[in-house]
């Protein structure tokens, strides 16, 4: 099994084309990862996949101390290292042929200003084209192979969850259970984590993104845990549970039940050729209709693929109809200040009969730690 990275860039190729660039440069290190299978992170350093029309191929600019590792991994075979004293734009405009004007497709949510300066310093009278929506649309449908990398993906971690919450006593606080969580997704094969992991405990789980800390675990507590991992093949997954440690009260066994009922309600609406919004409300109906509406406030979900927040927005006004092809989370919440929150989270993909199948499996019936 293996992604076909030549498809992927003939389909580049071509949105170019038809979009009239003389110039196409993708700077994203997911997008170059996408296309090329070259994984990286520049930091502050000049890395590009660059196309022009001329030349009608993609050559692959990379810092110098990456070029060994290019040269292994990527697919594009001219690759342009550049060393830390070089200037990449006279780099870039020494090996682009081009004429006095055309037009640049780049990815305008990631192009700096300094870089669009320089650009227009070696590069004048040319116009410029956001490539960012082409991009998305190509990396929205997920293959059937990108489909067995995510559910490693999910697989690890299932198992650091299962392992993980053996490990929880009070005392302990959400820090420590964070380590804990962490050293597992290593053990159990992944890069690390695909975003930074979210434990917490009592009323900090009512804080849909806040960060583990100091805070002891309590009898009593809900226990919040959002996490993913990046595997080896570069997928993301992304999985929340929430538990109670010691005891459940009777209103914490109300909102969890609500939460998962509506977590199953939003993943019973999925399907291919229904607007994404349905899927949002048909989660946010059950909860509104219990009487927690106020303290549910984000959408319902977002896609994911080899980064952990991608295209589509599963939100109740969005009109987009889902396709075969589509992964996204379904991650309804109840989060109540200074008493805590639940949230029970899924990852769903419209298969090619168009129906949900969902990749995660961890139990959703309340467990009590």
């Amino acid at each position: 099994m293996s992604i076909d990275y030549k498809n992927r860039l003939e389909h580049l190729s071509h949105y170019f084309k038809e979009n009239g660039l003389t110039i196409g440069m993708v700077m994203d290190p997911a997008n170059v990862f996408y296309y090329t299978g070259f994984d990286s992170d520049p930091h502050e350093r000049f890395m590009a996949l660059v196309w022009d029309v001329e030349e009608d191929g993609f050559r692959l600019f990379v810092p110098a101390l990456d070029k060994d590792i290019a040269a292994e991994d990527s697919v594009i075979k001219s690759i342009i290292p550049i060393s830390d004293e070089e200037d990449p734009f006279a780099i870039l405009k020494r090996e682009i042929e081009t004429g006095g004007s055309g037009r640049i497709g780049l990815e305008m949510k990631v192009v700096s200003m300094f870089h669009h300066q320089r650009l227009e310093e070696v590069f004048p009278g040319f116009t410029y084209a956001d490539i960012q929506e082409g991009i998305n649309q190509q990396r929205l449908k997920k293959s059937r192979d990108e489909i067995v990398y995510m559910q490693e993906a999910v697989d690890i971690i299932e198992k650091v969850l299962e392992e993980g919450i053996k490990k929880v006593k009070p005392g302990m606080t959400e820090a420590e259970l964070t380590a804990e969580l962490e050293y597992l997704m290593k053990t159990f094969g992944a890069e690390g984590p695909s975003f930074s992991t979210i434990v917490l405990g009592g009323e900090k789980s009512a804080w849909p993104h806040g960060v583990p800390g100091e805070r002891k675990l309590q009898n009593g507590d809900f226990l919040l845990i959002d996490f993913g991992v990046k595997t080896r093949a570069g997928y993301c997954s992304d999985t929340t549970r929430t538990f109670v440690i010691g005891e459940a009260s009777e209103k914490q066994k109300e909102i969890y039940n609500i939460v998962k009922e509506a977590n199953e309600a939003g993943i019973q609406a999925v399907k291919a050729g229904k607007a994404l919004k349905h899927f949002d409300i048909a989660a946010r109906e059950v909860i509104n209709k219990s009487g927690y509406g106020e303290y549910y406030n984000n959408r319902v979900g977002h896609g994911l693929g080899i980064e952990v927040h991608e295209e589509p927005s599963v939100h109740e006004n969005n009109e987009q109809i889902a396709e075969s092809g589509f992964l996204f989370t379904i991650e309804p919440g109840i989060y109540i200040p200074d008493f805590g929150g639940v949230r029970i989270e899924d990852e769903v993909y419209i298969d090619e009969n168009g129906e949900a199948e969902v990749l995660t499996s961890f139990p959703k019936e309340l467990q009590v730690l």
